[in-house]
């Protein structure tokens, strides 16, 4: 056993390696859980009613803004292959490609900011929380070019290794959204008090940091000299449908992901408040769990990118099974606390009203916090079962990706999407059937099915064969080498 650790350690794309670049994005994916997670709880506390409502309202603004934020993700794929191939006048143009995509996406999203009411309206959910929904929803949405931008800025970082300014930065953002959360929430400190509102701002207000401080990294004098950027700034048509290429697929099986996991979220909500309820704390308490191992997911894109770039196909298998290894010593110790100690993380969504005005809400017929203690105990027990599928279906899927193999992964987003988690979810939830354990036993299929497909398609090697970047102009004789 011994042996076989020290084997995974060292070398080209070893575990070593894998933590070197996985475990900054770790701790930048665990700051944005640790953000979107103080988010609930502060309105949990502050309105059960507005944590009923910021789980369907964010998932359908960030589903809106899926598709840009997925297609910009793969800027760090083409720089990431550029690298490899030692092309780093190259890197400029990637990079640029994706701030242009970023500024259309934003336009874009600003357009479809007024979208939400209608469709919250279709969704029959509650009418207590319906305008709550659509307030946050307006709100990310307009703010939702950031977030694109900020994720095209940061795939220049990671695509080069340099994943250190990628959680530097992401750090700092969570770190000022946390107070412009509460103040903004609550009316600390001379801040309006706006609730549900409130969240949504303190949120575009952090993406806006993080763009200001990638912004003044690329400022560096490396940046310029090595890789264009300051030169590089006008569009080249090609780069961007090399982009559109790879980030396409990308951006609708990103699209797919977030619209699967909001349709059963609008689906559970026709259940009543306190499926809806559980189910968000549920979420949020998972977000724990599976955003570290997408920091992962990340560093085996750019590992697995950076050996195609070498022509290396077997360092992109080391490097994925280097990742499924530590993906699965972070998930199991993970699992069992949600089987072992549910109750701890259910009660920080608790608030001092809830217990006040627990007899009241009774008699009205309102959920009490109770009731939702009880179902989440339940619902982290089905977190607990996929967690460890999870994380083998998020390494591969990474993997996929950094080789450029994205339009398989989109087909199989769609197929799932639709024929394991939404269409199933509909009709047992139209029908009565199962309870809350219908639509979660589906969900957890879900995640079985991708891991199946994303694991089967990397065994079969079909992603050798992608190509991403264009081959290199031929030197000139005499020429210098770079």
């Amino acid at each position: 056993m011994s042996e076989s650790l020290r084997s995974r350690w060292g070398g080209p794309c070893g575990c070593r390696e894998m933590l070197s670049v996985g475990a900054p994005l770790m701790v930048s994916m665990g700051s944005t859980t640790l953000m979107q997670f103080t988010d609930r709880m502060f309105l949990g506390r502050h309105d059960v009613n507005e944590l009923a409502a910021s789980v369907p309202g964010g998932l359908t603004a960030f589903l809106l803004v899926a598709f840009f934020l997925g297609a910009a993700s793969c800027v760090g794929v083409l720089v990431a292959q550029y690298h490899g191939a030692c092309r780093p006048e190259r890197v400029g143009p990637a990079l640029w490609a994706g701030i242009w995509f970023s500024v259309a996406s934003g336009l874009a999203l600003v357009a479809l900011a007024g979208t939400g009411g209608p469709l919250f309206e279709l969704a029959g959910h509650p009418e207590t929380v319906r305008g709550m929904e659509a307030d946050y929803f307006r709100i990310l949405t307009l703010g939702g070019g950031g977030v694109v931008l900020s994720t095209a800025l940061s795939g220049y970082f990671s695509g080069l290794g340099r994943t250190v300014a990628v959680m530097a930065v992401n750090l700092l953002g969570a770190a000022a959204n946390i107070p412009l959360d509460y103040a903004l929430i609550f009316g600390a400190w001379g801040a309006p008090e706006l609730g549900i509102r409130g969240a949504a701002i303190a949120t575009v207000l952090g993406s806006v940091i993080s763009c200001l401080l990638f912004g003044l990294l690329l400022l560096a004098p490396e940046a310029q000299k090595r890789h264009r950027l300051r030169t590089a700034w006008r569009l080249e048509p090609d780069m961007l449908a090399r982009l559109m290429r790879v980030g396409a697929p990308a951006g609708v099986q990103f699209f797919l992901d977030i619209m699967a996991i909001t349709g059963f979220s609008l689906l559970v909500g026709r259940m009543g408040l306190v499926e809806l309820s559980a189910t968000n704390i549920a979420f949020s308490i998972n977000g724990l769990t599976y955003l570290p191992v997408i920091g992962l997911s990340i560093a085996v894109s750019v590992l697995v990118g950076r050996s195609q770039g070498q022509g290396r196909p077997d360092l992109a298998r080391r490097a994925t099974g280097n990742a499924v290894f530590l993906a699965l010593c972070w998930m199991v110790p993970m699992g069992l606390i949600f089987v072992l100690a549910p109750g701890p993380l259910l009660d920080l969504f608790r608030s001092a009203a809830q217990e006040a005005g627990a007899a009241a809400a009774a008699a009205a017929g309102e959920p009490t916090f109770a009731a939702i203690r009880e179902m989440g105990v339940v619902l982290l027990r089905y977190v607990a079962l996929y967690t460890l599928v999870d994380a083998v279906a998020i390494v591969y899927f990474g993997a996929l990706k950094g080789a450029g193999d994205t339009r398989f992964v989109m087909l199989t987003m769609l197929a799932g999407s639709l024929g394991v988690l939404v269409l199933p979810t509909w009709y047992l939830v139209h029908n009565a059937i199962g309870g809350i354990h219908g639509p979660w036993l589906c969900l957890s299929a879900y995640v079985l099915f991708q891991a199946v497909c994303f694991g089967l398609r990397f065994r079969n090697g079909a992603w050798t064969k992608r190509r991403v970047i264009e081959a290199a102009p031929p030197r000139k004789a005499g020429g210098a080498s770079l």
